[in-house]
């Protein structure tokens, strides 16, 4: 049997605020199978993102144990924690943060290159991943020039890029309208099944989640 991709235990984390403790995380256990795609729920202000934040491994001051492909993120300095990142995750957020001044296709092909691969070899796989998300014919447009949803498609193409072993999506349809949205998801999940990638997905909508392979809920900072 397969192990996990992630693998959380006893996660916490807390915050000082106005000389009160918050505890937003408050010993969160989960794991995730390759190629499971799990829906994170909870309403807004429930430590969604946060717990994004500690499986991605952007930011300290959590307490317990990470655990991705193997690797502990504890037991890893700063440098191995960035190529835990290059090498085993990909993230998609709600806001597609494009860089402005470069199309689709590059877009897509930077972190491409950030991580070593060659050139036409990225160009190759941007492209592949464009085309599959239904922009085979605005690789040349920049964000700008771009709808709300395209804009998105594009963020999902970077984030599956370099082939991640788990994919981690904040809200990446909060910001579009329902149909669009839909629209969006379905081949999102589509091309997550399709490479082969574990995603974590967070949302507040129980119709979106309804489509995925398991639901978590996050209440007080306890998963449930």
């Amino acid at each position: 049997m397969n192990d996990p991709i992630v693998q959380l235990r006893g996660l916490t984390r807390s915050f000082e605020q106005g000389g009160v403790r918050i505890d937003v995380l408050r010993g969160v256990n989960l794991d995730i199978m390759p190629g499971e795609i799990v829906a994170l729920l909870g309403p807004s202000g429930s430590g969604k993102s946060t717990l994004l934040q500690a499986v991605g491994l952007l930011e300290g001051g959590f307490g317990g144990e990470i655990l991705i492909s193997g690797n502990s993120a504890e037991k890893s300095d700063a440098n191995a924690r960035t190529t835990l990142r290059r090498d085993h995750l990909g993230f998609v957020y709600q806001f597609h943060h494009l860089l402005p001044d470069f199309d689709a296709r590059e877009n897509v092909i930077l972190p491409q290159l950030v991580a070593g691969k060659p050139r036409a070899q990225a160009e190759v796989r941007a492209e592949e991943l464009l085309t599959a998300l239904g922009l085979g014919h605005r690789l040349d447009h920049r964000p700008s020039q771009l709808s709300g949803g395209e804009q998105q498609r594009v963020a999902v193409a970077r984030g599956l890029a370099n082939r991640p072993d788990l994919v981690l999506a904040d809200e990446p349809t909060g910001n579009l309208d329902e149909a669009t949205s839909d629209k969006v998801l379905e081949q999102f999940l589509s091309l997550v099944r399709g490479e082969g990638s574990a995603a974590l997905i967070a949302t507040h909508n129980e119709r979106l989640a309804a489509r995925m392979d398991r639901v978590v809920r996050l209440h007080e900072g306890v998963l449930g």
